[in-house]
This record gives structure tokens, sequence and C-alpha cells, in this order.
């Protein structure tokens, strides 16, 4: 008897089904019970526009709709959403809901390597979802938990503000 439990190294190859409704898809997929959302979206979905930054919530590079909510997705085990209702940058860009702010980040260059993009849009449709006109500081505030190296935040803030005030102008806003 060598002391060791190889019980523990069963365990370790065990995988857990899990099922959601992916960008208006039903999805099941196969993982192990501690693999991050994250890395279930980007591996087995193949959704490659949710990035795993910091994986410690603090860059928003993850960021994902989860029940109608922004959360990180590297802070949630995937088998933490099971049966949840969850929206990508892919499934945001299908359906249309994001076009006049992906149209503006463009205009406006409000971005430059991309990397952090796909988390400011998610965080942008959540705070105009929820504020239809916010102010400069507060899609600021909104912004903080979202980095990015490139451009600094005067044109994301910019072409956040212009799709409010556009939204607002035209009826659209909430």
């Amino acid at each position: 008897m060598s002391g060791f439990d190889e019980t523990l190294l069963d365990d370790a190859d065990e995988t857990v089904r899990v099922r959601f409704v992916v960008n208006g898809r039903k999805v099941a997929c196969e993982v192990a019970p501690r693999e991050t959302l994250v890395d279930c979206l980007r591996n087995a979905l193949e959704l490659t526009g949710t990035h795993a930054g910091c994986e410690m919530g603090a860059c928003g590079a993850c960021l994902v709709q989860l029940d109608g909510r922004a959360v990180h997705s590297c802070l949630m085990f995937a088998v933490q959403a099971d049966g949840a209702k969850i929206n990508t940058i892919e499934g945001l860009t299908e359906s249309g809901v994001i076009a006049d702010l992906q149209a503006e980040f463009h205009h406006r260059n409000a971005l430059q390597c991309g990397f952090c993009t796909p988390g400011m849009l998610v965080n942008a449709h959540e705070l105009l979802s929820q504020i239809a006109r916010p102010s400069r500081d507060e899609i600021r505030d909104a912004l903080s938990g979202n980095y990015c190296r490139c451009t600094g935040y005067e044109a994301i803030v910019d072409a956040i503000d212009a799709v409010a005030k556009a939204r607002k102008e035209s009826g659209g806003g909430t």
C-alpha cells in the first residue's frame, strides 16, 4: 500500500452534462465540474468572442449575459449555469441588438486590438438597457470593470454616449 488514494484520480476525470440556451440555441456539453463557463463557451462551443483575460473578474473580457444580466464567465463554473439562457457577443451581434453600438465603436475608433471590445459591448448593452440616457460619469462608472490597454476610454465613452443620445432621439431608448 503506497498511501496514495487512487479514487481521487478517478474523480478528476469525471464530467457532468450541462444544458444551456446559448444565443437562442439549446446546447448540451460535457464539462469537468470545475471548468469555467468561459472555457466551456470557447472550447466546447467554439464561441471565441468571449475572451479569457485576467481570469479574476477584473478585466471584463469574459462578460456574457446570463439570464439577461452581464456576468464574468471566468468566475463561474459551467455547471452553475446549467439551465440558464446565455447570450455571448456572437448572439448579441446576430440578433442585431448591438448593431448601433458596434457601428459607433467603429465610427469613433473606439477599439484597437479588439480584445476588450466584446466585453465592452456586452457591458454597454447592459448599461443602456438599464439607463436609457446615462451621464458620461455613469458610463465611466459602468465601464470601470473593463480594461482597455490600447485606446484609452474617451472614444469608448463617446461611442456609448452617442448611441444613448441617438436612441433617445429616435424613441428607441427606454
